[in-house]
């Protein structure tokens, strides 16, 4: 916890000395939380670790991942029950006991006779790296040690919003450039492109389409990203359109903005000039604090905290680079 390249290549290595190889992931709920007190790594619930090794695995047909599940603290931890789950799981003889442990050798001698302890790149040389440093020393300090499998569970992600002619845009490819990583474009702008315009002819079966389709945009900017990723806009904003265009309400859209998990909500208020870029129809100021203000109680019933930017696009920036710097030393 968390999987790293050192797993990886010992993986790989014994992959290739068997004809059939289990990989264990054996855990407890308990263990596993005390090992992320008090480091820099949050607790990674065991379903999360176990698709991990799935997915590294998936075109290796001879490699079987298992899971073996206990209720054990590390100081009350029964080997001997352990490795009996394990054998009843496998069912077979085992040949080969892999790790990369020396001081296992008494306890793999005792609780697994029959076979062999291989050792795999003991000393670190090879990938010097161990889960007890990433822990220590945070995910971010060990980014190149993490499996491409594992990354976007670590991935912060920063969303923007704020009603029309804020900046919203500018700022998000603004931030992803200075961070060098991805970002997600304002899908309903895209699909009001495609259709022409936006007043008078969306239709009420636009929005969950554009709230869905920004979702699998964020999906696969986070698979793609550098420790952040910035996303222009999410499904209360979309909802924000739908009232403001079609004078719908719509539940599906509270209910994906309820099952949103962003690290940072960074709110522009819009306090810069109105532009009009042709699809913009609201830049009368007494109109957009009365949008700004709907938008705000909309983030508020989603129970979706967000922080406030106010001033130009210089002073907004550098407000944006001050909140993100703390989320990425948490």
């Amino acid at each position: 916890m968390p999987l790293h390249l050192g797993h990886v290549y010992a993986i790989v290595q014994a992959s290739t000395i068997v004809d059939e190889l289990y990989i264990v992931l054996s855990h407890s709920e308990k263990r596993d939380k005390e090992l992320c007190k008090k480091v820099k790594m949050k607790y990674v619930e065991s379903r999360v670790r176990l698709r991990w090794l799935h997915q590294l695995v998936k075109d290796m047909d001879h490699v079987k991942v298992i899971e073996i599940k206990d209720n054990y603290s590390n100081a009350d931890y029964d080997w001997e029950e352990g490795s009996m789950a394990i054998k009843k799981r496998i069912g077979k003889p085992i040949d080969y006991v892999f790790s990369s442990e020396q001081e296992y050798e008494s306890i793999f001698t005792k609780l697994y006779p029959e076979s062999f302890h291989f050792l795999i790149d003991e000393e670190r040389n090879t990938v010097p790296i161990s889960a007890t440093q990433i822990r220590e020393e945070g995910v971010f300090k060990n980014w190149n040690f993490l499996p491409d499998v594992v990354k976007p569970h670590f991935v912060r992600k920063v969303v923007i919003v704020g009603t029309e002619s804020c900046g919203k845009s500018t700022l998000t490819r603004n931030l992803a450039k200075i961070y060098n990583t991805s970002f997600v474009e304002e899908y309903g702008r895209t699909h009001c492109e495609k259709i022409g315009g936006c007043d008078g002819i969306m239709l009420e079966e636009d929005y969950p389409l554009i709230a869905y389709t920004h979702k699998v945009k964020e999906y696969e900017a986070i698979e793609n990203a550098n420790k952040i990723v910035f996303i222009d806009t999410e499904a209360t904003v979309t909802q924000f359109y739908s009232e403001l265009y079609n004078h719908q309400h719509q539940a599906v859209l509270d209910e994906m903005a309820t099952l949103q998990d962003y690290d940072l909500c960074l709110y522009l208020e819009p306090d810069v000039k109105w532009v009009d870029d042709g699809l913009r129809n609201h830049g009368e100021q007494s109109l957009r604090l009365t949008n700004n203000n709907r938008l705000k109680q909309l983030l508020t019933d989603n129970n979706i905290s967000f922080v406030p930017l106010t001033g130009d696009y210089n002073e907004k920036l550098n407000q944006s680079i001050e909140w993100i710097q703390r989320i990425l030393k948490e």
